[in-house]
């Protein structure tokens, strides 16, 4: 992910200085372990503690992969990241080197390593989720009872408060947040088992003891890795939460639309909208989100094909995950964030919400109309076709619907004028909307 579209502490999580630090505290765990049972010195454990160290320098020219940077003359390339590693860290050991990575595999370090970098990227989000429920919390409730239109079909339909928009919102940002925390405790797992999962080399007590100290959980069965089922859904739940940060940024597109003009992104002094013309205001941010989440969701999809390996292993995943795993989290950081700013700073145009709902001349109501003259005795095929029958006048010749249906000798003969007026009162819309209001603590 390029710098610009990202934040400095997801980023940090995902520089390969983190990650080395993570290879080398599990390695140290090992050892520390291998010494608790007595497989290797106890001093030796704690020389390593003292005195390991790596360069990433000398971990890139002993890897020899990086494009445009070829090995310096003499120095053969390993082609294996983990194990110029482990060169960089012995070079700053003494005898107590030779018990380093001592009974593992490679993937014992880097898959327990990863679920500590996974658990850290899965905690900043979930911080970033609680960033937009707070922002979105706030203006749901400047907004609980700010009357506007609800669409279906893009086509008036019946009136809302911006409140109960956003309440709905609130919902998917809670369950997008119980899946992530579900997803973060499947990826938080360790495995130190050896070359297939057998631990054939090397003791299960040092697995339980490097996970216990690193806050993990063993992986009850592993091959020579963690399986990729866990962290298909990790990316899944990431993919469903952009997907919904697309459906309230799609929202705020058409809300923003010219001839709606409900809500407007923020507009600083100084802004330009378009190059061309002084005018344009768009929103570009909502746009933004929404292409984001595109992105998003083509990373689930290799995600899920990574599932499949061969026997204990093959390493079709491996090449696949150092693109999408950190650019995942890193765009879902980026995108939580910029929404969080975006709610924050929204123009919500309640007059232009109230002008907008008298655009139908109280065609929204029609549904009201229909119940009560039901309630009344009328068929309730024959009260829909004669409401209709005005909402299609309205519709088509522009006539005012509230006015046709106080002068239908048919309607009035069955309702009062009380009873008909109480039809066009918005707040028979707003009567429950506290039961939703209250679950939400709006």
């Amino acid at each position: 992910m390029i710098e610009r579209y990202s934040y400095p502490e997801m980023r940090a999580i995902w520089e390969p200085a983190n990650k080395f630090v993570q290879w080398l505290e599990v390695e140290l765990l090992v050892a520390e372990a291998l010494a608790e049972i007595g497989e290797i010195p106890a001093d030796a454990a704690r020389r390593m503690r003292e005195n390991a160290r790596f360069d990433i320098d000398r971990i890139i020219e002993l890897e020899g992969e990086t494009p445009g940077r070829e090995p310096p003359p003499g120095v053969k390339p390993l082609r294996h990241d983990l194990l110029a590693f482990l060169h960089s860290v012995r070079e700053s050991l003494g005898d107590e080197g030779k018990y380093l990575h001592l009974g593992i595999t490679s993937y014992d370090i880097e898959d327990t390593a990863l679920g500590i970098l996974l658990r850290q990227s899965a905690d900043l989000l979930l911080a970033d989720l609680d960033r937009v429920h707070d922002a979105v919390l706030a203006r749901a409730r400047e907004h609980k009872w700010t009357l506007m239109m609800g669409r279906t079909h893009a086509v008036h339909a019946e009136p809302i408060t911006f409140g109960f928009k956003l309440a709905v919102w609130l919902g998917a940002i809670e369950r997008g947040r119980r899946r992530l925390e579900h997803a973060r405790d499947e990826v938080a797992v360790g495995k130190i088992s050896g070359a297939v999962g057998t631990y054939a080399n090397i003791d299960p007590r040092v697995e339980q003891y490097v996970c216990a100290k690193l806050g993990l959980t063993p992986a009850p069965a592993s091959t020579q890795i963690v399986q990729r089922d866990r962290h298909a859904a990790y990316l899944g739940v990431l993919a469903v939460i952009a997907g919904s940060i697309e459906q309230f940024a799609t929202e705020i597109r058409h809300l923003a639309r010219t001839e709606v003009r409900e809500v407007e992104e923020p507009f600083e002094e100084g802004q330009r909208g378009s190059s061309a013309m002084p005018h344009k205001r768009n929103p570009i941010v909502a746009e933004r989100l929404t292409g984001m989440a595109r992105l998003m969701r083509s990373y689930s999809l290799p995600a899920l094909e990574n599932i499949a390996t061969w026997h204990e292993r093959d390493l079709s995943n491996s090449s696949v995950e150092r693109i999408i795993l950190p650019d995942a989290n890193i765009l879902l950081d980026y995108m939580l964030r910029k929404f969080a700013e975006l709610v924050t700073g929204l123009r919500v145009n309640a007059d232009r919400m109230e002008r907008n709902l008298d655009l139908l001349g109280g065609m929204e109501c029609s549904q009201q109309v229909m119940l009560a003259l039901t309630r009344k005795g009328f068929e309730r095929d024959h009260a829909y076709q004669l409401v209709q029958a005005h909402a299609r006048c309205a519709w088509e010749q522009g006539a005012n619907f509230r006015e046709l249906v106080f002068a239908d000798p048919q309607i009035t003969g069955a309702l009062s004028r009380e009873e008909l007026e109480a039809c066009f009162d918005y707040q028979r819309h707003q009567r429950h909307l506290e039961t939703v209001f209250e679950r939400f603590g709006i």
